[in-house]
């Protein structure tokens, strides 16, 4: 039980004991800094049961908690609000009973639970992961992360859109000017191979455009009309007809491709459980359209359309099969989504990383699979996110102007070698320690950036803003992770026990420390609860912060006593390991040294 909870208990006892009432609730929050205390009862919503002056009923709760609650030492009311002090051993009774605990704030699964399964990445096979995909992993991957460490079971997946018009530009492209190029042959990764030849269908495709409009067609005409465009159509009716050339050659493609793809995961520090294709779930849903007629959920139209009408919930009528009794997108996601229950029975909720500009998509997604009666469509959330601008503006995959990822891994490994060596911080290093540790600080810099700010927020990222070892980065935090590692070598005692000495004053500086470790579980239980790894970041940022306060107020290895200097190594080490453990829920890796 936390000190919040303990608390609670405690002031209802009051409560009924003083003023025999019965109290449902009680509103807790840290004391404000400007303010003497620990722990701040609100008491303006007791006013509803205890009538009286606010300022009159926090004293006689402060009065009955110092006489009756061990822990309670000292109380003062400011207004409406009873601050209390909370006593010195209380905290270090807490801190011992954590020291020894490497997953401190993480709980395990329930057996009987139902799972989460958080969709992210989910590209297109016609080119390489860029910026807008960087975002989108990181958030999904930390969010699989944070929930799990919440005690959800979690499996982690994308659909990979492996089929469609786009996919046969860049196979036609290769057919018509790749002269059997691989990335054997050519060096390039397959994934960036298969995007250069999606540029140049493009490239193509506006010259053929020009020549049409030359010869007197309209501008609309000529796009329509375009032989490259007609021929690639054409690819995709005969890879629908499952013609063996066409397959053969869309197989071989995308192989190079997702062999580009790993290697950029494996970079990026991301992983999957599993994996779904387009080429597979397009077709899916299609018996729910019937269903959904029988039931009333869908109606049909004159031309014989399906449509779900969503006017009632302020939405609008949404197409869920064309008149020719094709499948729509929509009908596609309703259709994945029940396969993935069929396939992960214990599955019982969904996260669908996904950009906002799909954001009424999965308003009608969601609220279609509820007309359908799934239980479990209560628990489908988009975790939606905003785009990621540069400072040299938008980008455009089909013209070239991506940010590639691979390439801004390879820039801010780069750039934090670059900061490092002119802040002389690699002395004793090997040019190998050297390298690895700058991809550790420039992946670091990059995830934390992204990360700290709330999904829903556009980014402006700015590649050497974002490596920084002062103020709220991920080289600051690596740089404090690493200053505790080199507290406790040179501490040179063993520090895998808890101290004992349950009596001995504490300074400020540690008890705030203590108190922001107390607040780590009910952080990953709010990030959880948020969708949100920026509340993680927040937390470490403030723990980071705290401890680099108590570094400067306090001596650690200088302390007047081997009591104090034991306690306070050992509390950086605790520091150190809960800092460790948040930023891998963001993904993040820590040097031992810097």
């Amino acid at each position: 039980m936390n000190l919040q909870d303990t608390i609670t208990i405690q002031v209802k006892q009051a409560v009924k004991t003083v003023f025999q009432v019965a109290l449902e609730a009680v509103e807790i929050q840290a004391t404000r800094k400007e303010f003497e205390g620990d722990v701040t009862v609100v008491v303006f919503p007791m006013l509803r049961f205890v009538k009286g002056n606010p300022v009159h009923i926090g004293e006689a709760i402060g009065h009955y908690l110092v006489e009756h609650a061990r822990d309670v030492k000292a109380f003062n009311v400011v207004k409406g609000f009873l601050n209390l002090e909370i006593s010195d051993s209380y905290y270090r009774h807490f801190f011992n009973g954590i020291f020894t605990e490497d997953d401190f704030g993480f709980k395990t699964p329930i057996p009987g639970d139902k799972a989460i399964m958080v969709e992210y990445s989910s590209p297109n096979t016609n080119k390489p992961l860029h910026l807008g995909h960087i975002r989108n992993n990181l958030l999904g991957y930390s969010v699989a992360e944070i929930l799990k460490a919440s005690g959800k079971k979690v499996y982690k997946t994308q659909i990979i859109n492996d089929r469609g018009i786009h996919i046969c530009k860049s196979m036609l492209a290769w057919k018509r000017f790749g002269q059997g190029e691989t990335p054997e042959s050519t060096g390039l990764k397959g994934d960036k191979l298969v995007g250069n030849y999606y540029v140049q269908f493009d490239q193509a495709y506006k010259a053929e455009i020009e020549q049409l409009k030359n010869a007197g067609l309209s501008d609309e005409e000529a796009r329509k009309q375009a032989p490259i465009l007609l021929e690639a159509q054409d690819m995709l009716r005969k890879w629908e007809a499952g013609d063996d050339a066409v397959v053969s050659l869309w197989k071989t493609m995308n192989g190079w491709v997702y062999d580009g793809f790993n290697e950029t995961y494996k970079n990026l520090g991301v992983d999957f459980d599993t994996l779904y294709y387009e080429s597979k779930t397009y077709l899916l849903g299609k018996e729910l359209v019937t269903e959904g007629l029988k039931t009333g959920v869908f109606e049909q139209a004159e031309d014989g359309s399906v449509w779900c009408d969503l006017t009632d919930e302020g939405l609008d009528k949404k197409i869920v099969q064309r008149a020719d009794g094709t499948a729509v997108y929509m009908t596609q996601d309703i259709g994945t989504a029940i396969q993935r229950i069929k396939d992960f029975p214990d599955v019982g909720g969904m996260v669908y990383t996904v950009g906002n500009e799909q954001d009424y998509h999965f308003k009608v997604l969601f609220l279609i699979l509820k007309k359908l009666g799934f239980d479990w469509a209560k628990n489908l959330y988009h975790l939606s996110y905003g785009m990621v601008d540069l400072p040299s503006g938008k980008m455009k995959s089909r013209e070239g102007t991506v940010v590639d990822a691979d390439d801004l891994i390879d820039e801010m490994t780069q750039t934090a070698g670059e900061i490092s060596e002119e802040l002389g911080k690699l002395d004793g290093y090997t040019e190998d320690e050297k390298q690895e540790l700058y991809k550790v600080i420039g992946l670091g810099a990059l995830k934390y950036f992204i990360l700290k700010v709330d999904p829903k927020k556009r980014i402006l990222f700015d590649p050497k803003e974002s490596i920084d070892f002062q103020g709220n980065t991920g080289p600051f935090i690596q740089y404090t992770y690493a200053r505790i590692q080199s507290i406790i070598r040179k501490a040179q005692f063993e520090t895998d026990t808890a101290p004992d000495d349950l009596e001995q004053p504490l300074h400020s500086k540690e008890r705030e420390l203590i108190k922001q470790l107390e607040g780590f579980p009910d952080t990953i239980q709010q990030a959880a609860e948020q969708h949100s790894p920026a509340v993680i970041a927040n937390y470490t940022y403030n723990l980071v912060k705290e401890f680099n306060s108590f570094y400067q107020n306090v001596s650690i290895l200088g302390a007047e006593t081997m009591t104090d200097k034991h306690f306070r190594v050992r509390l950086s080490k605790k520091v150190g390991l809960t800092i460790k453990r948040a930023l891998e829920l963001l993904g993040i890796a820590v040097p031992e040294r810097m």
